[in-house]
């Protein structure tokens, strides 16, 4: 739900990454949804097993550090929003393993190609402004064969939640959320991205209760295909 983007030429879109009220109430509401809304359990399993270096997109206020396993030997953590970015340095002090928080946009991502075995997408698809550019640039970023661990929330199901939805992200739903739009279809962009989809897991969050529009929820993993061996 947080927004990370850029314009053409790796210059940011529309001036700096700044939304200080949404910025207050996510660093909120997101520590008490762990317990609340079960994100915690969640964010563990979108981790588990990952090892090597990892960059982390929209890392927010740094929820995810303290889940990281002791596999992983470090994390570069890209976050644009000023007052999260403090939060996340905060977090990461408290880390069991290295991690790097470093301004940046998700379609202009400030590292070398190549440079990871593993991405991290945790509740980031739904802000960027281009979507294709920005898994273009994670694709950019990872090794051959290396894997993308992905939460996000996006698309519904039925007519009356698809409408809904989709009046939301053309009306004040953006506005309100920092960028975030409920109608996105994360698991189509990934594959049109080129990238080779694995487990998928649908969620809804909360599990009980009404469905709603930001509630439908897919925990997967990802991968950039490996190139071709060499003759």
């Amino acid at each position: 739900m947080r927004l990370l983007s850029a314009g053409s030429g790796g210059k940011v879109a529309h001036g700096p990454v700044h939304h200080p009220v949404f910025a207050r109430y996510y660093a909120r509401f997101s520590v008490g949804a762990e317990s609340r809304l079960g994100l915690a359990d969640v964010r563990t399993r979108l981790l588990a097993g990952l090892s090597g270096r990892v960059i982390e997109i929209g890392a927010g206020n740094g929820l995810n550090f303290g889940r990281y396993p002791g596999t992983v030997s470090e994390v570069v953590a890209i976050e644009p929003e000023p007052l999260l970015r403090q939060l996340a340095v905060e977090s990461a002090v408290h880390a069991q393993i290295p991690v790097d928080v470093v301004p940046g946009a998700a379609e202009a991502l400030p590292v070398k190609s190549e440079a990871f075995d593993a991405a991290v997408l945790s509740l980031v698809l739904c802000s960027v402004r281009d979507v294709s550019r920005a898994l273009s640039e994670v694709r950019r970023v990872l090794k051959p064969g290396g894997q993308v661990r992905f939460f996000e929330h996006g698309r519904g199901r039925g007519r009356v939640m698809t409408l809904t939805q989709r009046t939301l992200d053309r009306t004040v739903w953006p506005a309100l959320a920092g960028g975030c739009h409920v109608a996105r279809d994360p698991v189509a962009a990934l594959r049109d991205a080129g990238f080779e989809l694995g487990p998928l897991r649908r969620l809804l969050v909360p599990e009980k209760g009404p469905a709603l529009p930001m509630s439908y929820c897919t925990l997967g993993t990802a991968w950039r295909p490996a190139e071709p061996a060499r003759r």
